[in-house]
């Protein structure tokens, strides 16, 4: 499971971000799970500023390199960091 920290004073919505992205419906603050070809088993859960996921990898291999694109813009929308602030946060654990 990874905590993405969401940046201060950003507040997206994201129940509506999952849905515009993925078609699935749920509620993130209590916590969701929904599938993804390309990605495998999605769970979501948001704690105060904090988005915790965790994901279950498919067991056949997709192609479509084009869902890395969408799950960046997806990680992006929903936490307010790009990929390099991302990985910058990651990098002092």
């Amino acid at each position: 499971m990874r905590e993405y920290k969401i940046k201060r004073g950003y507040n997206p919505d994201l129940n509506a971000l999952v849905t515009q992205y993925f078609g699935a419906k749920g509620n993130v603050g209590q916590g969701m799970q929904f599938e993804v070809n390309g990605i495998g088993a999605i769970t979501l859960k948001q704690e105060k500023s904090s988005l915790f996921i965790d994901i279950v990898p498919p067991k056949t291999i997709c192609s479509d390199y084009s869902i890395i694109k969408k799950w960046n813009e997806f990680l992006f929308d929903a936490t307010g960091k790009d990929t390099k602030e991302r990985k910058k946060e990651f990098g002092k654990i």
